[in-house]
């Protein structure tokens, strides 16, 4: 990604595949916004969503948690796992107090993300120095992530391409909105910006920039449910396209992105499905 700003997202718009995988989500996003629940129910489909999410994104980061026992605990301090999938749902919570900052100062967001993830444990010792947490790595810090593994980025490159990106952000694009929230969520992955949690704030900000943009403004289409449901390793194997920048490796990805919202569709339609019923 350049890091300069210009309208460069808008391009990615004519990529193999990626104007059918856009027409597809506005039509899925279309129909469950249209179900009869969604007229005086939506805060409990976005709960919902919320929950589902956040236990997909946990998922992907190694913590594969049943939905029922994400819904039952309440200590998520007792080991790695817990405390994943405490940060996928604290990140959940906050990722819609952000969207008023969202387009001023992306990289505020970022860093509140990162330390909302965290927690206690940069302080309490679960991650490393509490002086890591809410802010990108530098020199000689490593990168704890479970699931893409590879070089990373110098810190240097890292702020270089944060800058640049976050200038994208704040300029606006004619891009598709589900063509901006995978360039975000796949050029945080790559960077890795933060010491930990580096996937779960991607995926974070993926949703920000969904539910920001006006294409899911109730946040009822959790793309992390998608994403966990295709695989870790359709994950990586299109997030490899990402890395590649070419054309067919980023059109592959976004189509990815869009599938996973989809699949988040599909599972909110599911729990509009069970209330009327009854079941749910």
């Amino acid at each position: 990604m350049s890091t300069h700003a210009s309208d460069s997202l808008a391009a990615l718009g004519s990529l193999p595949g990626v104007a059918d995988a856009v027409d597809s989500v506005r039509k899925a996003v279309d129909r469950v916004y249209g179900h009869r629940v969604m007229r005086r129910r939506s805060n409990e489909i976005s709960s919902e969503a919320a929950l589902r999410g956040a236990r997909g994104s946990a998922a992907l980061s190694g913590a594969d948690w049943a939905l029922e026992e994400v819904r039952r605990r309440t200590d998520f301090s007792v080991d790695a796992e817990a405390r994943t999938v405490g940060a996928a749902l604290r990140l959940g919570a906050e990722a819609g107090q952000l969207l008023s900052i969202w387009r001023q100062s992306p990289l505020r967001v970022l860093a509140r993300l990162h330390l909302v993830a965290a927690g206690d444990a940069g302080v309490l010792g679960g991650t490393g120095p509490g002086d890591t947490v809410g802010r990108p790595r530098l020199d000689g810090e490593s990168v704890d992530e479970p699931l893409i593994d590879g070089p990373v980025p110098t810190p240097a490159e890292v702020a270089g391409r944060l800058d640049g990106l976050a200038e994208l952000i704040v300029a606006g694009s004619e891009a598709p909105a589900l063509v901006t929230a995978a360039v975000i969520h796949g050029e945080l992955l790559a960077l890795r910006p933060f010491t930990s949690y580096n996937g779960l704030v991607a995926r974070a900000a993926e949703r920000i920039a969904l539910v920001g943009s006006g294409l899911d403004p109730k946040a009822i289409c959790p793309a992390e449910v998608g994403h966990a449901e295709q695989g870790r390793a359709a994950y990586l194997a299109a997030f490899e396209g990402y890395l590649s920048g070419t054309p067919d490796g980023m059109g592959a990805w976004i189509a990815h992105c869009g599938r996973s919202v989809e699949l988040g569709v599909r599972e909110s339609t599911a729990v509009c499905e069970a209330l009327q019923r009854g079941a749910a």
